[in-house]
């Protein structure tokens, strides 16, 4: 249970034109936390929230999406009071767990073990061997930022990127790691592959990895 003498985490409210309101924190953590938060409220519909339509995390911030006729003050107030009882980092009971099959067969496999002081097979076990989180989506349809892995496989971007990625590529970038949904221009460095779909537009929901859910890699054989 969060400590309720605990500080609420430091939040800025700007407004988005007369329908959404954009919240900045200190990281992903609360910005997590906070859209764990809100999304049973926007659900619900009731009150204020009758009149919100998304939740949009980012890196740093969480817009919510409401409609012109929308009172932002309110909004906002409800969502400062949600705020304070957010728990930052907490692990939510029924989480949605989805393991991802990779074969470790990168181009920059061995480059990330000299950037991170690791042997290859090392660096497939930090990343098999913990959990990460989907923090946010963004630059393909599918694509999912996913957060909370090993500190040890934080690695900067290529210095030049590919002009050709093949849909499936599992990379890395900074504290991030990311599965290309489809073949495209990239940066990240990578270290394996996967045939798993993350977008079909037949599928419910399209996306396979929405924020929140719980990813974990599991290497395979080719």
């Amino acid at each position: 249970m969060p400590d309720p003498s605990a500080p609420a985490p430091p939040l800025r409210l700007l407004p988005m034109g007369d329908a959404a309101l954009l919240v900045e924190t200190n990281g992903i953590d609360a910005v997590l936390a906070l859209a764990e938060a809100l999304a049973p409220l926007a659900h619900a519909g009731t009150g204020i929230w009758a009149d919100v339509d998304d939740l949009v995390p980012a890196a740093r911030t969480l817009l919510v999406v409401a409609r012109p006729t929308t009172d932002l003050d309110e909004l906002g107030r409800v969502i400062v009071d949600a705020a304070r009882t957010a728990s930052v980092g907490a692990a939510t009971s029924g989480q949605r767990l989805v393991e991802i099959p990779v074969v470790y067969d990168g181009p920059d496999l061995a480059e990330v073990g000299a950037l991170t002081g690791l042997a290859p097979d090392e660096v497939v076990a930090a990343h098999t061997g913990a959990d990460w989180r989907v923090g946010f989506g963004g630059f393909a349809p599918g694509f999912a930022y996913l957060v909370g892995g090993d500190p040890r496989l934080t690695v900067a971007r290529r210095a030049e990127p590919r002009t050709r990625v093949p849909a499936g590529s599992v990379g890395l970038a900074g504290e991030f790691s990311g599965i290309y949904p489809r073949e495209s221009p990239g940066g990240w460095q990578l270290i394996g592959t996967t045939h798993v779909v993350l977008w079909d537009a037949d599928r419910q929901p399209p996306a396979l990895l929405a924020p929140g859910t719980t990813v974990r890699f599991v290497e395979a054989r080719r």
